[in-house]
């Protein structure tokens, strides 16, 4: 017999209100991220550019709100002045990020010019790696200033006309960890000065900017959040976001350790708004700094074996080994997969329903996080191999989130049968705690005053069961219930593919019924639920 899941949802339990940037996306040239999907001069398709119209004729077609770009650790050691201007005069880099070369076909430029191809919001990261205050000036005048000055009129001359007008700038990626080029993981006040500092010169450049400063790359990090203190106790009158970012790890097959993962995100988020609230408290300050969790994911992966002996500096050791055998690798944009056929799609409703589930505990959040970016939210919205495009399975839930998930977030109450989490580990940095008494439906809501609807998000993480779900919204007074939208496969190795773009797909359950304010339902095994309310 199917088990029964309540959920209770009321106007007058608001979270906060939702900022759209909590849906964006992630893009740094790793791989074929770049080239080969974002731009192939020799495709059939390809614009003036280079970029692939299909890429973005298909993104245009999204609410995709926001972009972060162009990284990522690669920042780090790039010099943005060195991408600019006529392809004959850039200079070719090696990127140690990544171990590969840049040779900056892609450029500041195109980067902000593709997003304006694409209908989206660029969001900015600055080097403060390997450059200091003038450069990121520099950077933001010729970005951002109309016209009158050396670097405003490079601007002009190199092809575009207007400002970019780009409001968020990250002030540097994953400053904290011992693998970024330039890192200042052993000086977080040292970071925190100078983040200030630049902070303070490109607000002076234009106003109506704001900026992001780097928290720890990862709740594992030894010095979480000691290091995230002390930067915030240097920078804090000065920023407006504290960057941070997380990627959830668990074994293939351990549903319960993926799609619980919501948890250990909820974690990190309330010790970082704890320490956020701290030191505007220890400032005397009427500002709130937002989070910005401008990288995540949730992927499935072998656990590896424990490396005994070295406890935390197992993470240190993999950054200091220097291989001399390694080689740089030239990307071909043209050859996506050099070497080897393309790998099989496989699975597309467990990653979509991982991701997802960061989503929810996202809205859950939206006092305080306002912006998310999800690490192949691009891909998400967009599968593409050489020739092709369609949309994978986590398309829906995304899209879907992006045009009901909007408006205020509302607290929603669940009583339904529980599943534990033993402690368990991925590798010596991702070690994850107990979780006892976790709900097996995992929800949030959205109520959108301006156009009268109110939306109920449930994925049901069980792994082994449909549940009996009563949904009762008869607080809302004047709404009507207008549909439960469900995706969901009985064939988890099924993925969507340009030969069968509808193997999951989301359909209506016509067998959902409404009375007196409460929906009864089913949730599927491993689906993902929308229900939607009308005001008449």
């Amino acid at each position: 017999m199917s088990k029964t899941a309540r959920i209770t949802v009321h106007p007058s339990f608001r979270i906060g209100e939702i900022s759209p940037r909590l849906y964006s996306s992630f893009l740094e040239p790793i791989g074929n991220m770049v080239n080969g999907t974002m731009f192939n001069p020799k495709h059939p398709t390809a614009d003036e550019k280079g970029f692939r119209r299909d890429i973005i004729e298909a993104l245009k077609k999204t609410p995709n709100p926001a972009v972060r770009l162009p990284g990522g650790n690669f920042v780090s050691g790039w010099d943005w002045k060195d991408s600019i201007g006529p392809m004959s005069e850039r200079k070719a880099h090696l990127d140690l990020a990544w171990h590969q070369y840049i040779p900056n076909d892609v450029g500041h430029d195109e980067y902000l010019q593709w997003a304006e191809k694409i209908g989206t919001e660029p969001l900015y990261t600055l080097n403060l790696g390997t450059a200091g205050i003038n450069d990121a000036v520099s950077c933001v005048e010729y970005t951002n200033h109309e016209g009158g000055t050396w670097w405003s009129d490079l601007r002009r001359k190199n092809g575009h006309e207007a400002p970019y007008g780009v409001k968020l700038w990250y002030l540097g990626n994953e400053m904290d960890g011992p693998w970024q080029v330039g890192s200042w993981e052993r000086d977080p006040r040292g970071y925190g000065i100078k983040a200030n500092e630049i902070s303070k010169a490109i607000k002076w450049v234009d106003g109506s900017i704001e900026t992001g400063v780097c928290g720890s790359s990862a709740p594992f990090m030894a010095h979480f959040p000691e290091w995230d203190l002390q930067v915030m106790q240097e920078c804090y009158e000065s920023v407006d976001y504290l960057s941070i970012h997380h990627y959830h790890s668990a074994a293939p097959g351990d549903f319960g350790a993926l799609l619980g993962g919501a948890l250990y995100y909820e974690d990190f988020i309330n010790t970082e708004a704890a320490m956020l609230d701290y030191v505007q408290a220890k400032c005397r300050s009427p500002k709130k700094v937002m989070i910005s969790f401008d990288e995540y994911g949730a992927m499935s992966r072998p656990p590896r074996p424990y490396r005994y002996g070295g406890g935390i500096h197992n993470l240190y050791a993999d950054h200091y080994v220097f291989n001399p055998d390694r080689k740089y690798v030239r990307h071909d944009p043209d050859n996506m997969f050099p070497g080897r056929p393309p790998m099989r799609r496989r699975g597309d409703m467990i990653g979509a329903l991982g991701n997802t589930s960061v989503l929810l505990a996202f809205l859950r959040h939206a006092d305080r996080v306002k912006v998310g970016c999800m690490t192949g939210g691009l891909g998400t919205l967009v599968s593409s191999d050489k020739e092709h495009t369609w949309h994978s399975a986590g398309y829906y839930p995304f899209t879907q989130l992006m045009e009901y998930g909007q408006g205020v977030s509302l607290r929603t109450a669940v009583d339904c049968d529980t599943f534990d989490i033993p402690a368990y580990m991925v590798d010596d940095n991702s070690q994850y705690p107990t979780k006892e008494g976790v709900p097996f439906v995992d929800t949030a809501a959205a109520l959108n005053e301006k156009t009268g609807e109110l939306a109920v998000f449930a994925i049901n993480r069980c792994w082994d069961g449909s549940r009996t779900v009563e949904l009762d919204a008869s607080a809302f007074e004047g709404y009507s219930f207008v549909e439960h939208i469900e995706l969901y496969t009985d064939d988890l190795e099924a993925a969507n593919t340009w030969e069968n773009p509808d193997a999951i797909v989301p359909k209506v359950n016509a067998k959902a019924t409404c009375e007196n304010g409460v929906v009864k339902s089913e949730l599927k095994s491993l689906s993902w639920n929308v229900f939607r309310f009308k005001k008449n």
